[in-house]
């Protein structure tokens, strides 16, 4: 029960949507690091092609274009793995995006905050392309990309032993977060993606295809989304809360790269269906679901 045995990835194939930065290049490299083969899709192909540079003393980490809001970019990724390597191990559904934000609604000397008719119609200025983008990112991707691996992860659950493969989806503590945080589109996209997650686990379960599905809920964790935030006032001008994070800082990226690892390999075995909190106690002090 050595620990190198129960976290390695000798021979695994995964794939990181997003991982070309922040919270998917943490996990990234964490799975590269403990041997898996890495495929770190993205839009941005020169960063994708930087990440694997800047981080190929870590391991196995392959650049590969996609768009995941697009099924034909999808599938053309799944025939490179399929072409490739034959299998698909590990999924991690990362890739995301903020906005729209009512940044008002914190500020009480706000016009919107004023009485309730500022206050809903300030809410109706949201552009509802924007939630409708944020929607397709957030929670019709982990869908559509789940969907489109399936048999590549069958195939990998029967070459490595039932119930090794498994996809990681990246929701959030914001998922569960009952205040809104000035951001109602992200908030429900991102417990839509919670929700999605425990369906598949059902569904999969029921039809005996052996392929694990579990979420991981980060709280405040550095990334282009946060940067700029972070280093002006810290972990609490982004959680947005009704009280700061517990830990008074971000969290870091053994943290995120270590809960995934423990969820990928024969150390989780045995999860599925769950969503995990990494928020440095953020959701026992603000009013949340959990």
């Amino acid at each position: 029960m050595h620990a190198l045995a129960l976290f390695d990835l000798s021979d695994r194939v995964a794939l990181v949507t997003g991982g070309g930065t922040g919270v998917g290049l943490m996990i990234a490299r964490g799975l590269a690091a403990n041997g898996a083969k890495v495929y770190i899709g993205g839009r941005r192909e020169d960063v994708l092609a930087a990440s694997a540079v800047e981080y190929k003393w870590q391991g196995k980490i392959i650049p590969l274009p996609m768009d995941v809001t697009d099924k034909g970019e999808i599938l053309t990724a799944k025939k490179h793995i399929a072409r490739t390597d034959g299998y698909l191990d590990i999924l991690v559904n990362n890739a995301g995006q903020v906005g729209p934000c009512s940044h008002w609604m914190s500020d009480n000397d706000s016009v919107g905050n004023h009485d309730p008719e500022s206050f809903g119609m300030g809410l109706f200025q949201e552009d509802q392309g924007e939630w409708e983008d944020i929607f397709a990112i957030n929670a019709y991707s982990p869908f559509f990309v789940t969907s489109a691996f399936m048999g590549l992860l069958a195939e990998g659950a029967t070459r490595h032993g039932a119930w090794t493969a498994n996809v990681i989806n990246i929701t959030s503590m914001s998922a569960s977060i009952k205040v809104s945080q000035g951001h109602f589109a992200y908030n429900a996209a991102k417990a839509a993606n919670t929700h999605l997650t425990k369906m598949f686990a059902t569904e999969l379960a029921r039809r005996k295809i052996p392929v694990r599905v579990n979420a991981i809920a980060p709280g405040v964790f550095e990334s282009e989304m946060t940067r700029d935030l972070l280093q002006e006032n810290g972990a609490d001008n982004v959680a947005q809360g009704m009280q700061p994070v517990p830990m008074g800082r971000a969290g870091g990226v053994n943290e995120m790269a270590g809960t995934a690892l423990w969820m990928a390999s024969s150390a989780g075995g045995y999860l599925n269906g769950e969503e995990i909190l990494i928020d440095g106690g953020f959701t026992t002090v603000n009013p949340s679901r959990y």
